[in-house]
């Protein structure tokens, strides 16, 4: 979990357009980010195996 600081930090308006950070909306992880679900990949792992992002799921072969 990222500090709150850390987080406020990174939503502030930068400067310069290519120092923006994404962090993960629920847990403020800036490593590991996806773009399209807004989530660090930890958490969109435990929500995927839940169920509760609409139109993923679970891979097997």
């Amino acid at each position: 979990m990222a500090k709150t600081s850390v987080i406020a930090r990174s939503q502030k308006k930068p400067k310069y357009s290519t120092r923006e950070v994404r962090r993960c909306f629920r847990c403020g992880r800036k490593r590991g980010y996806m773009r399209d679900f807004d989530l660090c990949r930890i958490c969109f792992r435990e929500l995927a195996n839940e169920g509760k992002i609409p139109g993923i799921k679970k891979s097997s072969w």
